[in-house]
C-alpha cells in the first residue's frame, strides 16, 4: 500500500461517526487538497476565490456522504474530482443563465449623450433643402429619404429617368455647396 493508504487507513477500518467524518475530511484535504485545487483552478479559469469555494463545497459533499464513499484512495480521488467538475459546470451554467452583475453608478456620474450636434446638423440640412427648387427637393426626397429608385421616381413624377438623375445631380451639388458654406 502506498502513501494514500497510510493516511486513510485509520478511517477505512471502521464506519465513521461524527468524529470520523471530520477525520475523513482532514485526511481528504491533506491528501488531495492541493491537486484538487490545481484541477479546479484550471476549470474556473484561474479564479482563485471560486476555486476555493468549489474545493470547500466538494469536501462538504464528501463529509455529507462519508458513510457511502468507497474508501480506496483512487476511488476517493475520482469521486472528489468528479464532484468538483460538476460543481464548476453548474457554476458556469448559472453564470451564463443570469445577467452579468454590474456596479450601480451614481446618477451624477451617468453621461447623457449630447444630441445638439445631430440637431444642428439636421437644421443645416433642412435649411439647405429649403433652398433647392421644388423639383430638385422632390427628387432628393423621393430617392434618398423614401429609398426609391430613379425609375420609380420618374414614373411617379411623370418625367423621364434622365430628368430625375439631372435634378438629383444638381440638387446634390447645391446641397454640398450650401453645407460647405455653413461649415
Amino acid at each position: 500500500m502506498g502513501r494514500h493508504s497510510r493516511i486513510l487507513q485509520p478511517i477505512v477500518d471502521h464506519e465513521p461517526v461524527s468524529n470520523g467524518h471530520d477525520d475523513l475530511i482532514r485526511a481528504l484535504y491533506q491528501e488531495f487538497g492541493s491537486s484538487l485545487m490545481a484541477f479546479v483552478l484550471k476549470l474556473t479559469g484561474h479564479d482563485r476565490q471560486w476555486a476555493e469555494d468549489v474545493v470547500q463545497e466538494t469536501l462538504i459533499k464528501a463529509w455529507r456522504n462519508a458513510g457511502k464513499l468507497d474508501r480506496q484512495p483512487e476511488m476517493l480521488r475520482a469521486w472528489l474530482f468528479t464532484v468538483a467538475r460538476r460543481i464548476v459546470i453548474d457554476g458556469w451554467r448559472s453564470r451564463s443563465a443570469r445577467p452579468q452583475e454590474v456596479e450601480e453608478l451614481e446618477s451624477d456620474s451617468i453621461g447623457v449623450p449630447d444630441e445638439s450636434e445631430k440637431t444642428l446638423a439636421a437644421m443645416i440640412v433642412y435649411e439647405a433643402l429649403r433652398n433647392l427648387s421644388p423639383e430638385q427637393r422632390e427628387a432628393v426626397q423621393q430617392t434618398y429619404l423614401r429609398d426609391r429608385t430613379v425609375n420609380e421616381v420618374a414614373a411617379t413624377l411623370g418625367v423621364p429617368p434622365g430628368t430625375v438623375k439631372s435634378r438629383i445631380h444638381h440638387a446634390v451639388r447645391a446641397l454640398r455647396r450650401a453645407l460647405q458654406e455653413r461649415g
